[in-house]
């Protein structure tokens, strides 16, 4: 599909959110095709650690907790309880520089090759240049090796911090809580109690329908909500009482523009 068709599906879909109610006969077409990915298969970092013959050179996806920042690119992370378990290093091979989250209770998901830290050969088979001095105590260790790195909070750690996020992209996984249109939806996360819904846009209508009360996973970047910004930027053409509405209930609150929506 071409991005002017696309773009025109999304126009499209967007306006069809009227007065904002929930569109229900809208929301269930379509149950016959995917969603655009496939879930990821998540491993711990404590089965890598304790199995790690098992899973040399093989690609792995990881949702876990940073602890401590190593050298410039890399950091640690562990699922263990209080992070007593051995700890997993994540080297960035993403070629795209990326900062810890701020808040430790903000989950970290990453997806790339485990090895075992030979940093010469690493750095040769990965293009990279490792400063070795920061890393004596994971030597001949499992890591990480990844080509994709994000931070996946819960949808009210956006909500309640938003700034924190804002050109970001991240991970988030919620509970469809209200369907405006097929490509605007809010998440609830009922875990974090007294966060409000985090608003979703999407950025071509999903190929299967995405019910209330459905857990979901998406991905995208975070921006502050201004209509107009988000209507130039991605070349819609709202209703002028859905763009007053939309800014009335949203306005300096975070939306998650998405590329990639999956089941969780």
């Amino acid at each position: 599909m071409s991005d002017n068709s696309q773009r025109g599906d999304f126009s499209q879909a967007l306006g069809q959110a009227g007065t904002l109610v929930f569109l229900v006969a809208i929301a269930m077409v379509v149950r016959s095709c995917s969603f655009f990915e496939a879930k990821p298969t998540f491993t711990s970092t404590s089965e890598i650690a304790e199995n790690t013959d098992e899973y040399i050179g093989n690609s792995v996806t990881i949702k876990s907790r940073a602890i401590q920042k190593v050298g410039l690119s890399s950091f640690t992370v562990s699922d263990a309880r209080f992070f007593r378990g051995e700890p997993i290093v994540v080297v960035n091979a993403s070629g795209v520089p990326f900062e810890l989250p701020l808040d430790q209770n903000v989950k970290v998901q990453a997806t790339g090759q485990v090895r075992n830290l030979v940093i010469p050969k690493i750095e040769r088979d990965f293009n990279l240049n490792i400063e070795e001095e920061y890393y004596k105590n994971y030597i001949n260790k499992p890591a990480i090796i990844a080509r994709y790195i994000v931070v996946a909070p819960q949808p009210g750690q956006i909500t309640q911090r938003p700034k924190q996020y804002y050109g970001r992209r991240v991970t988030v996984t919620g509970k469809v809580d209200n369907i405006r249109s097929p490509v605007l939806l809010t998440l609830d996360e009922n875990q974090w109690f007294g966060g409000q819904d985090l608003l979703v846009l999407l950025k071509a209508p999903p190929k299967i329908a995405i019910n209330q009360g459905q857990t979901i996973s998406v991905s995208g970047e975070v921006r502050p909500f201004v209509a107009a910004e988000i209507e130039q930027d991605y070349d819609l053409t709202w209703d002028l009482n859905v763009k007053k509405e939309l800014e009335t209930e949203y306005r300096n609150r975070p939306i998650l523009i998405a590329g990639t929506v999956y089941p969780s």
